[in-house]
């Protein structure tokens, strides 16, 4: 996927300068992108001036008292249908890429302790992660068949993200048994 259809996906609920939405893309901020797409503010604000250059954005400049100018970004009626176009081309499932998984590869080579150090701190952050999808789904999706269709797609990534943190977790577990 590329950064482009990051950035009008989640434009499509509602404008936002750059700031706004760079802070979309940061996992810890709850209901955002970052969970499963992350950018830096550079990529995305070059990526902001090329997508307004395509038509698929417009922004409109907005003034404020002791700061510069911002500017509120929206889909255009072209970025929509380019972003409708994309959801409907079919993808390749997604490389695994896991440096822990290279590291477990060639586990033999170090310490015994070295790996169940490793996988601990690995588990402890998962833990952490599946903590917050479970927050965020009590805060924002306590009855899910109510849910508006925007929401209700919303959700979809946010139960994938807990099926992906809870399959991690009885992996890790598992692989544990087998080191001890």
């Amino acid at each position: 996927m590329s950064l482009t259809y990051a950035i009008l996906s989640a434009l499509m609920s509602a404008p936002r300068s750059g700031y706004d939405l760079a802070k979309r893309f940061n996992p810890s901020v709850e209901g955002s992108v970052g969970f499963f797409w992350n950018a830096s503010f550079q990529q995305i604000y070059r990526e902001l001036n090329r997508l307004e250059a395509h038509q698929w954005l417009q922004a409109e400049s907005v003034q404020q008292e002791n700061r510069p100018d911002k500017r509120i970004y929206s889909v255009t009626a072209m970025g929509k249908q380019q972003l409708c176009q994309w959801i409907a081309e079919s993808e390749e499932m997604a490389p695994l890429k896991d440096d822990l998984l290279v590291k477990l590869y060639a586990g033999y080579l170090v310490p015994h302790q070295t790996i169940v150090a490793k996988l601990e701190a690995h588990r402890q952050q998962h833990q952490q992660r599946l903590a917050i999808y479970h927050e965020i789904k009590h805060q924002y999706f306590p009855n899910p068949q109510t849910l508006s269709k925007t929401l209700k797609f919303q959700y979809m990534t946010l139960l994938r993200g807990i099926h992906y943190e809870t399959g991690w977790l009885a992996w890790c577990d598992e692989i544990m048994q087998l080191l001890t």
